[in-house]
């Protein structure tokens, strides 16, 4: 049984295509094993020189390049589009139902400031069940 939570009721949510998720500060996406193979194959390269071109090797694993001055995901087009949706990491699929943003309402209403597809109101409602099923996850770190 699902131990009942805060957000019991459900959360909104609704996906504007805003970009801020991707951008303004420094951080990681951790790429798994599979989060590598699908973005090679998605960029047509081989898995080694993906690795080479978009990487970085960071505390044990790789991730994402961030792009300055304002870390930017290196796949962020235009300020907002994500140029390899289809084949986005892991780490971006689960968002925002990060271990981090759901910890506490507090924790969701701050992340409600940098996305504002969080509690929008066109949203849809997303179940405590619908949410866990994005959890345990290791995103963040």
């Amino acid at each position: 049984m699902t131990e009942t939570k805060w957000y019991k009721d459900g959360l909104l949510f609704k996906c504007t295509g805003c970009g801020k998720c991707c951008t303004g500060a420094p951080g990681y996406v951790w790429l798994t094993d599979e989060d590598i193979t699908r973005l090679a194959s998605h960029l047509k390269l081989p898995e080694k020189e993906f690795l080479e071109r978009f990487c970085v090797f960071t505390k044990g694993k790789y991730s994402l390049r961030d792009l300055p001055p304002h870390y930017d995901c290196i796949f962020l087009r235009g300020g907002k589009a994500c140029s390899v949706y289809e084949a986005r990491p892991k780490q971006c699929r689960k968002f925002p139902w990060w271990k981090d943003n759901i910890r506490s309402q507090q924790d969701w209403d701050n992340a409600s400031k940098y996305c504002e597809g969080i509690n929008h109101p066109e949203g849809d409602v997303f179940s405590q069940e619908e949410i866990e099923q994005f959890l345990p996850n290791e995103y963040p770190p």
